[in-house]
């Protein structure tokens, strides 16, 4: 019950009090002017409280305004948030801290246990004037610091936005997925194929009452799961195009048993004329992150120990998902086309390398949670005290990368092969198991098998101890924090 203030409460005791004196005149004789004067009296009075009241209304809802006015402070579990009173402006700090220990089974590799800080990044996005937007992602992790992420976003309509500045390629599905909610602790072998970060302008938007997504980017350029060069350079002088498509035809229908199905194509075409010293081509890593095949290089790179891109290159990618309740698919194919040559002359040796990869993965909430490619939520947090555990999920994957065999192809005339069979394998298949364990929605425990089998070229004699030797097994766990 509010409290009047002290002024109200005087005036309606000096009210209440003439009314009393009204009373007792009216028991005795009185005269008509005291009548009258105690009459105006109590109008004055009664008029003295009303606007004692309007006041108090008054500084009330000042005090309502000034409420509505102050910035909005959030912090909770996965969230910490600055923003204006009407939403219109915003700071979100976020963070990813993950640790990793990794230990290998096989002999090749058994020099390679250790721990790693495998990501450590501060994530500062928002908007302003509430049509742009921003996002600036910082790596610490590693030996030097650098810029994961660094743009600047403005949306016309929720059909039509721009962005522009570094930013994933709109390409592969599990490399556009965020990394703490990912269904394995690395992603998969195919994503090799797929372009990674690049700097450019972007436009994207959703269509059909949100059923329908596209992104279209012009980027300088990067091939093969790499990022573009640190300080933004577009070596080769030519840009990308990049563009995906991806539908979610059941979004809006809550009751479907469909409503958690995406599926759609993405492609990325350009021109790369690579350098001894900038030769635009990138290894590839296995599960465990060990190197399984890279093109000729040498410590003194020239165009004749060296493989460099030299043309053409493509990849399309046809990908969906699908959640249901607990359960959730992801599925990926890639089809790449690069122009790559090694040498000058009589001597040079180039090859158009047609390379493919697929991706399979899925995975189960044990604790009945919903899964989604945005992750998992879990019910309860981890309290042993009051007997609520978080949220467990089991995980499997299927995962395969083809290198043609041209790579490996000697011929004749004194050229040279543009990658070293002993050194690389022409093929790799990866099986995963995991299981992941969310303790809250910002901390999890995610620990993964992988078994990689590689396939050696015609002839190929890999060195004692070296990667390809043996078969890569490798058990990689991690404790994350991700808000």
């Amino acid at each position: 019950m509010r409290t009047l203030p002290f002024a109200v409460r005087s005036a309606l005791v000096t009210t209440l009090t003439a009314v009393g004196l009204t009373a007792s005149l009216q028991a005795q004789p009185a005269s008509a002017d005291d009548i009258n004067a105690l009459r105006e009296q109590i109008r004055l009075l009664d008029q003295k409280l009303r606007v004692l009241e309007r006041n108090q209304e008054l500084k009330e809802e000042t005090a309502a305004a000034a409420a509505k006015a102050q910035p909005k402070i959030t912090v909770g579990d996965g969230r910490v948030e600055l923003a204006s009173a009407d939403g219109a402006n915003s700071l979100r700090l976020r963070g990813l801290v993950q640790g990793d220990a990794r230990f290998f089974f096989d002999k090749a590799n058994a020099a390679q246990d250790q721990f790693l800080l495998r990501r450590a990044r501060l994530i500062f996005e928002g908007k302003f004037a509430d049509r742009f937007n921003y996002v600036v992602q910082p790596e610490f992790a590693g030996s030097s610091v650098s810029i994961l992420d660094a743009n600047v976003g403005f949306t016309v309509t929720p059909s039509l936005s721009l962005l522009v500045g570094r930013f994933k390629t709109p390409v592969g599905l599990e490399q556009l997925q965020s990394d703490p909610v990912a269904f394995f602790n690395e992603r998969s072998v195919a994503t090799n194929l797929a372009p990674n970060r690049d700097v450019g302008a972007q436009i994207n938007g959703l269509l059909a009452d949100k059923r329908l997504g596209y992104q279209v980017a012009l980027t300088n350029g990067v091939i093969d799961g790499g990022n573009s060069p640190a300080d933004s350079t577009n070596l080769e002088g030519d840009f990308t195009v990049s563009g995906r498509l991806f539908a979610t035809p059941f979004v809006n229908d809550k009751d479907s048993a469909l409503k958690g199905l995406g599926f759609g194509i993405a492609a990325a075409a350009g021109n790369y004329d690579g350098t001894a010293s900038s030769p635009l081509l990138n290894a590839y890593r296995t599960d465990g992150q060990q190197t399984f095949f890279r093109y000729k290089s040498n410590s003194t790179p020239t165009l004749a120990n060296t493989a460099v891109a030299a043309g053409a290159s493509y990849v399309v990618s046809p990908q969906a998902y699908f959640y249901s309740g607990p359960a959730g698919v992801l599925a990926e194919y890639f089809a790449t086309s690069s122009e790559v040559s090694i040498g000058s002359g009589a001597t040079r040796n180039a090859r158009t390398l047609k390379n493919s990869a697929y991706n399979l993965s899925a995975g189960y909430v044990l604790t009945g949670e919903d899964a989604g490619f945005r992750g998992v939520t879990p019910k309860t947090n981890f309290n042993p005290s009051a007997g609520t555990w978080g949220a467990f999920e089991v995980v499997a994957r299927l995962a395969y990368l083809d290198i043609d065999n041209d790579a490996f192809l000697v011929p004749a005339g004194g050229a040279i092969s543009l990658a070293d069979p002993g050194a690389s394998a022409t093929a790799v298949t990866t099986y995963g198991l995991g299981l992941n364990w969310y303790l809250s929605r910002s901390v999890r425990v995610g620990v993964n098998l992988f078994q990689n089998d590689f396939k050696l070229a015609p002839g190929a004699a890999p060195a004692a101890g070296t990667v390809l030797s043996d078969d890569e097994t490798a058990l990689i766990t991690r404790f994350q924090v991700s808000f």
